[in-house]
């Protein structure tokens, strides 16, 4: 087996994207893939075909490496704690990764820690929901992303699949938010610590759609907060690595945690080509306890827009078209079957008027998407 600098589990988009930092830095990646052909054992040489809930296959791609990283929160706990103790580092580590993996033990962990966070409860009934009030949103405290395993309920019958899906619950108030913020920080284990410009990140059916960094007409100090707020986190969590705390903006401009990953995120596309150092290269600067990069914008704006699975099934035929019509665009494709409503890739435009920036990346997404321009 050749010799590997770190591993990465999962193969997915995130992963295929730290290659190639991995390839400028002499790092050499090896990954546990769920299959062969997955996004990033597609341009990862070093890939083990194995499942991140079985020790063994964890045990193959960790031999002989120091240190292990993610392409998502859902390797088992226990397992890396397995790991840790047969002299590996996992990073972020267990007793981190948890406030990622469990949306109860984030909101307990966070209320204590004084951070603001919804209105929120554990409920194990219907009549738990009731006492805490309508409407609200009930999530799943493991294992939803994109919208799966949260459903807003403003009444109890529309209550009904949460209880069925056998999943601890909590429920949160319903916010009324602005727009959603996202703030990014690396943090190496010695505590050095990056954070990148404060973005807004747009949904549409509770997958991101879009990007811009900075965000808009961001007020100065609540930029300000939501940066510290991230830098905070990731100190008292003891996160290594990338963290992205996903923020709402209020209506009366308050800041409140959403949600937590601590892995390269998705709000965070925008920094391969907006930034000094990009998201992925600084995910791997600090597991391998190397120095931070810094996170400066190269332009005064970033727009990402999300490629999600339409109409074109033929992204290959379509992307001289695409460069054509939008020759500053930077198109990244995750090598991924079309399917509907899949992330199949995404588009950064970056420049000095927001207006240009935001119609550009949208046309270039769109010729990916649907074919022609919005």
């Amino acid at each position: 087996m050749s010799h590997a600098h770190l591993a990465v589990v999962g193969g997915g988009q995130l992963a295929r994207m730290m290659q190639q930092p991995a390839i400028a830095l002499g790092l050499r990646i090896r990954l546990l893939a769920e299959g062969p052909d997955v996004s990033a054992a597609q341009v990862i040489a070093d890939s083990i075909i194995g499942d991140h809930t079985v020790l063994a296959d964890l045990e193959a791609v960790a031999e002989g490496v120091g240190v292990v990283t993610f392409d998502h929160e859902h390797v088992p706990p226990e397992h890396l704690r397995a790991l840790a103790d047969a002299g590996h580092a996992p990073r972020p580590g267990p007793h981190a990764l948890l406030y990622a993996q469990d949306k109860g033990e984030m909101r307990a962990r966070l209320t204590g820690l004084g951070t603001p966070c919804p209105r929120w409860a554990f409920v194990e009934t219907p009549g738990d929901l009731a006492a805490f009030g309508f409407p609200a949103v009930v999530k799943a405290t493991r294992g939803g992303y994109d919208g799966k395993g949260v459903w807003v309920v403003r009444e109890a019958a529309e209550a009904a699949e949460a209880f069925a899906s056998g999943a601890r619950l909590i429920a949160e108030e319903l916010v009324d938010f602005r727009r959603e913020l996202s703030a990014q920080v690396a943090r190496r284990p010695n505590g050095e610590v990056v954070a990148y410009p404060v973005v807004e990140s747009r949904q549409a059916g509770g997958v991101c759609a879009e990007v811009v960094s900075p965000a808009p007409d961001l007020d100065a100090a609540l930029a300000s907060e939501a940066a510290d707020l991230a830098e905070r986190i990731a100190a008292e969590l003891d996160v290594v690595g990338m963290l992205a705390v996903e923020l709402f903006e209020t209506a009366d401009g308050r800041l409140l945690v959403n949600e937590l990953a601590m892995r390269p995120h998705n709000t965070g596309h925008w920094s391969i080509d907006g930034a000094v150092t990009s998201q992925f290269e600084n995910h791997l600067r600090a597991v391998m306890d190397l120095p931070l990069g810094p996170a400066d914008p190269l332009a005064p704006w970033s727009v990402m827009v999300n490629v999600l699975g339409g109409a074109v099934t033929d992204l290959d035929a379509q992307l001289p078209v695409v460069l054509g019509d939008v020759p500053h665009a930077k198109v990244h494709l995750y090598g991924k079957a079309v399917k509907p409503g899949r992330k199949v890739g995404h588009v950064t435009v970056v420049g000095d008027d927001l207006a240009d920036v935001l119609a550009d990346a949208r046309r270039a997404a769109a010729l990916l998407t649907v074919g022609s321009p919005a």
